[in-house]
């Protein structure tokens, strides 16, 4: 197995720069993965291709505007990008660009001169800083609310725009933390949520706070060799009886995004069963892993040579993920993160 057996072409006008005009009119793949048969819908549809009593799976992590722009007390100007929180209640940031800063400079929030942060290490081994509150009133995730930019992927070259702000996030978000959002998850509205509800087929939450590492390209030609990054998730007590009843009726269990896969398939690999709990996570999924614990993935289209085509490759064939990926360049799908969808069933 090598990286460059998960490539493929992509003409770049087909990476998706905004959002389809309504969160449920993107456009939905629903592969076969016995037969490899593969449909097109609208993803308003997905309750027409799933049964009563599936029960879907969401990661209700919501993105933090983790972009801001500062001012040295040189006038330089400097981005801080606001990764992950430690344990000290300092963050981890990457800051563009990082050469002259060094421990003890303090920053000045541009837009609001009066927020300043104090770089407190900058480790040689390492891309990014780390980073405190000097002043400003409440903490850092209530600072970035105020006058952060939305995390919008590398891939997307355009600045942000106001609608990013609600439709870079899912209706379902509520734990704080992200620095990109579960993408699968944007294609929901209340309605559609609604409307699988009243057929049947319910859901349940976890939580993994997506990383910048998300978007990392595996470079090593074996993929094994590759750095997985480390993402913290939270996994409720009443998910993992939820998906124990369906499991117990016979009924499917539907992870919606590669971000709920890692963090069931990691608690399971771990423990040997699903239990609650907080922890993070490394766990890369590769072909020849056996799934524990899902039945489907609806999932959007992924960047190539990616760990997360890899994990799509590894729940069905490689080359029939392949296949289905050139289909959605010939019919003109949207890819990435505002891109269109695909069910694995």
């Amino acid at each position: 197995m090598r990286t460059s057996d998960f490539s493929y072409e992509l003409p770049p006008e087909l990476i998706a720069q905004t959002p389809a005009a309504r969160r449920d009119e993107s456009r939905l793949m629903r592969v076969d993965r016995n037969g490899g048969s593969v449909h097109h819908h609208v993803f308003h549809q997905l309750p027409s291709l799933l049964k009563e009593g599936d029960l879907l799976v969401l990661n209700d992590a919501k993105v933090i505007p983790a972009r801001v722009f500062c001012r040295k007390p040189t006038g330089a100007r400097i981005e801080l990008f606001f990764v992950r929180p430690l344990s000290n209640g300092s963050w981890e940031a990457m800051a563009k660009p990082r050469r002259r800063l060094s421990a003890d400079i303090l920053l000045h929030a541009e837009s609001k001169p009066d927020v300043s942060f104090r770089i407190l290490d900058v480790p040689p081994d390492s891309t990014s800083v780390t980073v405190s509150l000097e002043s400003g009133d409440g903490t850092i995730v209530d600072i970035l609310e105020q006058i952060g930019a939305v995390p919008l992927p590398p891939y997307m070259q355009r600045p942000e725009q106001p609608e990013d702000r609600n439709r870079y996030q899912t209706v379902y978000a509520n734990k704080p933390g992200a620095v990109a959002a579960p993408t699968a998850g944007l294609h929901f509205t209340p309605e559609l949520l609604g409307n699988l509800e009243q057929k049947g087929i319910g859901h349940c939450f976890v939580t993994l706070h997506v990383g910048m590492g998300t978007f990392k390209p595996v470079t090593e030609e074996n993929p094994t060799s590759h750095p997985m990054h480390e993402e913290s998730f939270e996994l409720p007590e009443e998910t993992v009886r939820a998906i124990s009843e369906a499991k117990r009726r016979g009924s499917r269990v539907i992870a919606v995004g590669t971000t709920v896969v890692r963090v069931l398939e990691h608690v399971v690999t771990e423990h040997g069963k699903l239990r609650p709990g907080q922890g993070s996570t490394r766990l890369l999924i590769l072909p020849g892993y056996q799934f524990k614990v899902i039945d489907c993935l609806l999932t959007n289209f992924h960047l190539p040579r990616s760990t997360l085509l890899m994990l799509v490759s590894a729940f069905a064939d490689r080359e029939q993920i392949l296949r289905a990926y050139n289909t959605a360049v010939k019919e003109r799908y949207r890819f990435f993160s505002y891109g269109d969808a695909m069910l694995l069933c």
